[in-house]
């Protein structure tokens, strides 16, 4: 019987100076694993591959210069702070971060300055958003440093983000999403998807987990991705017949955008295939992200209050509600505004209009005063 191997994908090879050192390898990804097969380090470096990350920080700390950036991020990686965060978050950070190491990863931390930072950010100037994540990952990075006792301030902290122009990911209009929904029909994945997103606003992570799991006593109950480790509300949304119609159609076995093999969909490959029968629409404007952002949209053109917005959504800040539904139809709800400004409910006009014993009382001298 053949004898299960204890590190799956880990093979040996000799590096040029004739030392063994040990490399992990599975479906075209490769990570370096050290040479002390078997210890500590090697262990972490290899669980770290399992979830697709390249441990360059640990690789590399063995022959990094004390305090600097490299040294810096590679204690960082193995913080409270990072590992806390959900693997989809810290596979999005370490590509920020490891360029930035690639770069400075040899200069000593405390000799950064705010000019250096600003300048880093300047390189970036063309790509605003991209300039704003670089300078988040290194405030986080600085302020790891000051927990350490390397440096007293935080020069990143002194910088300003750029502006960035746009509204963000484009709000899918009534009109688009009717010339969605006459392209794919019912039936298809394509129409299943969309419909599951407009009706529970799920976000691409969290969409692809749901299944009839979800669905207690005629509700979609989860709790968002993002939300999960910072004790995040529960999600719970009455179910529309327009979901349920659909709901009802896909098997009860497998999550509801499973892959043809019943296993979860990734939530990249989710996102590649919207954009696929988005185009086959002929709607390239239109995302994942922006069904999300309709279905906040609908809710307000209702007349839902934020905090009702935000129940639905499962956002914590009542700011980012606002933000998804700037694109209600502002026209009518600026006539109800108006009407309610005209009249008020018990039929009185309202006090624009105000009686004339206000008037004379605000135009009245205070006794005692001196008159103009």
């Amino acid at each position: 019987m053949k004898r299960r191997k204890q590190f799956p994908g880990a093979t040996p090879y000799f590096d040029r100076h004739g030392k063994r050192r040990w490399r992990f390898r599975k479906n075209g990804f490769s990570a370096e694993l050290g040479s002390d097969y078997g210890s500590e380090e090697f262990v972490r470096r290899y669980e770290d591959a399992l979830n697709g990350y390249k441990s360059l920080g640990r690789i590399k700390s063995e022959r990094t210069t004390p305090y600097s950036v490299s040294h810096l991020i590679s204690l960082w990686y193995r913080s409270p702070e990072f590992l806390d965060l959900e693997q989809s978050t810290q596979s999005v950070y370490r590509g920020i971060v490891e360029k930035f190491r690639e770069d400075h990863g040899s200069k000593p931390v405390q000799r950064m300055q705010r000019r250096h930072v600003q300048a880093l950010l300047a390189d970036k100037a063309e790509t605003p958003s991209a300039a704003n994540n670089l300078r988040k990952r290194i405030i986080q990075l600085m302020d790891f440093a000051i927990a350490l006792d390397w440096r007293a301030d935080n020069p990143a902290r002194a910088t300003k983000p750029f502006r960035v122009g746009g509204e963000g990911f484009h709000t899918w209009d009534e009109d688009e999403i009717a010339q969605y929904f006459s392209v794919h029909k019912p039936g298809t994945l394509a129409h299943s998807a969309v419909t599951i997103m407009l009706y529970t606003g799920a976000a691409r992570v969290d969409v692809v987990k749901l299944g009839h799991q979800n669905i207690r006593e005629g509700r979609i109950e989860y709790q968002r991705q993002k939300t999960r480790r910072s004790n995040g509300v529960l999600v719970s949304i009455p179910i529309h017949p327009d979901l349920a119609e659909v709901l009802d159609r896909l098997p009860k076995d497998r999550p509801f955008l499973a892959t043809r093999t019943g296993t979860m969909r990734k939530p990249a490959s989710f996102g590649n295939l919207m954009q696929k029968w988005t185009q086959e629409a002929q709607l390239p404007n239109c995302s994942a992200h922006g069904l999300r952002k309709a279905f906040a949209r609908r809710l307000a053109e209702v007349r839902s209050t934020t905090h009702e917005i935000a129940s639905v959504t499962g956002h914590k800040s009542l700011a980012l509600v606002q933000r998804y539904t700037e694109a209600a139809d502002r026209g009518e709800m600026a006539d109800s505004a108006i009407e309610k400004l005209i009249t008020r409910p018990n039929g009185e006009k309202s006090l624009a209009n105000l009686p004339n014993r206000f008037v004379n009382s605000v135009a009245k001298p205070i006794k005692g005063k001196d008159k103009l």
